[in-house]
């Protein structure tokens, strides 16, 4: 390992030493996994903002705290006896020369999506040969966790659907499926029926994220850089308003939408949405 490697994991044995921080010392795997889930997330944030303005500054202390967890997580497996970080990082690394066959062996793959199915058959291969007692799945959908977040979790158990067939032929036929959605949207609105509302708003998000699979678009990337577009955008405004010593809740409508166009030609981008 690399010397600063080494010093992060001797630092985060020494919190965890008698002597050492009672906070770090009563974690466990169960109650560290909240932080995990939290850095993740903010590692991603943090992409995006890198990818828009070029400034990797937070990128890389978000990358830090995420590999603070999975040194963490180490340290915990090693003073129970159950693993430790050389074995985490042993495991990966033959795990990437075992599936890149096309880069460590003879074997010849065109393109990415070759390498990915080439993926999954090694994966399944290298279940059978560990000898582990397969999970036993009453659905291949059930490889996809359930706490998967709602975007993540309906592009994955899509993807999973369409390996076996399950899917659409094309992009414009999900566009069909969309306007029929849309439809039953109006439709369970015009009853005032709140649980068919709920449902058929949750089938239009679901074909939107299968839109977002045919067209090669991850939905939750896309959906997070809108966020931060409306963001942008809604702080314009309530600069605007702020500057002329105005309260925002008291400029109509009509000056809110103006402002909003208003932020579209000053913060850049497409058109998004209106202020309603």
């Amino acid at each position: 390992m690399s010397k600063s490697f080494d010093e992060l994991v001797t630092v985060m044995e020494r919190l965890r030493a008698p002597g050492g921080c009672p906070w770090d010392r009563e974690q466990t795997y169960a109650s560290l996994s909240q932080y995990l889930l939290e850095e993740a997330y903010e590692t991603f944030d943090a992409i995006q903002e890198a990818d828009k303005t070029g400034d990797i500054t937070h990128l890389r202390e978000e990358l830090g705290d995420l590999l603070l967890q999975v040194i963490f997580h180490s340290t915990i497996g090693k003073e129970r006896g159950e693993f430790n970080i050389d074995e985490v990082c042993d495991g990966i690394s033959q795990k990437l020369v075992l599936r890149h066959p096309h880069v460590f062996g003879d074997e010849k793959l065109e393109g990415a999506e070759d390498v990915l199915r080439n993926w999954d058959k090694l994966k399944a291969d290298e279940r059978a040969a560990s000898g582990k007692e397969p999970k036993r799945l009453e659905s291949i959908l059930d490889e996809v966790p359930v706490h998967f977040p709602g975007l993540l979790e309906a592009l994955k158990v899509t993807s999973k659907a369409a390996k076996v067939g399950f899917d659409w032929e094309s992009a414009d036929q999900v566009f069909r499926k969309i306007d029929e959605e849309i439809n039953e949207i109006h439709s369970a609105i015009s009853t005032d029926e709140r649980v068919k509302v709920e449902e058929e708003i949750g089938d239009l998000l679901f074909s939107v994220v299968n839109l977002a699979r045919k067209l090669e678009v991850e939905p939750e990337t896309a959906l997070k850089r809108t966020n931060r577009k409306f963001r942008e955008r809604f702080k314009y405004i309530e600069d605007k308003v702020s500057d002329r010593g105005e309260k925002l809740a008291s400029v109509g409508l009509d000056e809110l939408d103006r402002l909003w166009d208003e932020s579209k030609s000053e913060t850049g981008g497409s058109a998004m949405l209106t202020a309603r």
